[in-house]
């Protein structure tokens, strides 16, 4: 943060400020725009999408911008902003191929439609953070193959939940540990909530019932560990973690909740528990040197083998210009997957499920996600939670059973599936013998 911040500065003395573009004008696009129009100096947000203009619109006015300009193409979009006015658009390839913008930020929560952005953006030279969990914990693999050809750089963001538990776990290296969990806390985990159990609470914060629904029913939750997983290397202890137990004590006491021999043996894990006071991450991490651990423990950490590490908040849009900063200024991606997925997402039934019925998206009536371990989705043929929009059932679900490829008919036409088989096959001829 001490070299973003001075960073920063320098470019905008220069006058040359980050140009940011936002696809999607949702909740958190309003906030990040407002933080950075009003709060970050070096860095301008020069277009915002939306397939409703309006809400592009709406997003710029909300932090004090008058003078949007909508355009519909490129020509009038580069012209806009060399200009000095903001662009608006339905269309978010202008932005992709914009030579006015440096970096796009993906906050649509689609899956199928941010890959295609992504790839555009990449294809032109363009930087891309993700607040996008589902995009990065379905396809951020594949995604980062493709990011690297171009020269461009992939990342989720600071701020969010899995930028946070990263950002945690390189400054515990950073001090000689071994980080063995990586955690998350809920204050709500019920599978079976739905927009309408949610509608009261996302009409209150202006947000969409179906996105405050997946980090009730878990599945949010479930993509965000995953993307942890990746970055790490950890693993799940099974399918769905610990289920959302709950955990009231002592954050400094809640390494008891874990086998250390266990975790060892997996080589760290990704979890969540529901209820830990003034928690939002933690990490728990071993010290391999005596001397140090006496340290540790005058310095009230305690007496191991766990010791605890924890943020008691994430502030979200505030954190994510840090991000943007530290791609474009020092290409440092908060949370890159290391190689081929180690943990994903699959979709588990909600209700009963009948043949015939076209499955709705994660955060609706008919799936939750819940994460696993790869090796297990391979094998049993898992459906990703984040390609369930529009499958077609072949065979009935019951509640709480594991939806697979073999009992669905997939959408025809979709670059997210033809992107997840090209993931498979690039990871797997990695993993077989010279």
């Amino acid at each position: 943060m001490i070299l973003v911040d001075t960073a920063l500065r320098k470019r905008e003395e220069e006058g040359r400020p980050i140009r940011v573009g936002m696809i999607g004008a949702g909740f958190m696009i309003q906030g990040l725009t407002n933080q950075i129009v009003n709060s970050v100096p070096g860095m301008r947000v020069v277009a915002v999408q939306n397939r409703h203009p309006e809400k592009a619109v709406k997003v710029f006015r909300y932090s004090g911008v008058e003078d949007a300009s909508q355009v519909t193409t490129q020509e009038q979009m580069e012209d806009a902003i060399r200009s000095g006015r903001p662009a608006v658009t339905e269309d978010a390839v202008l932005m992709a191929r914009s030579e006015q913008i440096d970096v796009l930020v993906e906050a649509t929560g689609s899956v199928d439609f941010g890959a295609r952005v992504v790839l555009e953006a990449f294809k032109h030279g363009k930087d891309v953070v993700l607040m996008n969990a589902e995009l990065d914990a379905t396809l951020g693999p594949i995604l980062q193959v493709h990011a690297k050809k171009h020269g461009a750089v992939l990342s989720a963001c600071t701020g969010d939940e899995p930028g946070v538990q990263m950002d945690l776990y390189r400054w515990v290296r950073g001090l000689g540990l071994i980080p063995r969990v990586l955690g998350n806390v809920k204050g709500l985990q019920d599978p079976y909530r739905n927009p309408t159990t949610q509608k009261g609470f996302a009409d209150r914060w202006g947000q969409n019932p179906a996105m405050v629904t997946s980090f009730a029913d878990g599945s949010k939750i479930s993509f965000e560990q995953t993307v942890v997983a990746n970055a790490t290397g950890f693993r799940v202890r099974s399918r769905g973690m610990s289920r959302g137990a709950e955990y009231t004590g002592d954050i400094m006491k809640i390494g008891e909740l874990y086998d250390v021999e266990e975790l060892r043996r997996l080589g760290g894990v990704v979890d969540y528990v529901v209820g830990a006071p003034l928690t939002k991450v933690y990490c728990l991490a071993e010290h391999p040197d005596p001397k140090q651990q006496t340290y540790l423990d005058l310095y009230k950490m305690g007496q191991g083998p766990l010791y605890p590490f924890f943020v008691p908040y994430h502030l979200v849009h505030f954190e994510v210009p840090i991000s943007i900063a530290r791609v474009v200024l020092f290409r440092d991606s908060v949370a890159p997957p290391l190689g081929g997925p180690v943990v994903e997402v699959c979709a588990v039934a909600k209700r009963d499920l009948s043949a015939g019925e076209i499955l709705d998206g994660p955060g609706m009536y008919m799936t939750y996600g819940e994460a696993v371990n790869s090796d297990e989705m391979t094998d049993e043929r898992y459906l990703p939670e984040g390609l369930v929009e529009g499958c077609r059932l072949t065979t009935e679900v019951k509640k709480d059973e594991v939806l697979t490829y073999d009992g669905v008919e997939l959408p025809p036409g979709r670059l997210a599936d033809d992107l997840r088989l090209e993931q498979q096959r690039h990871f797997q001829s990695q993993d077989q013998p010279a």
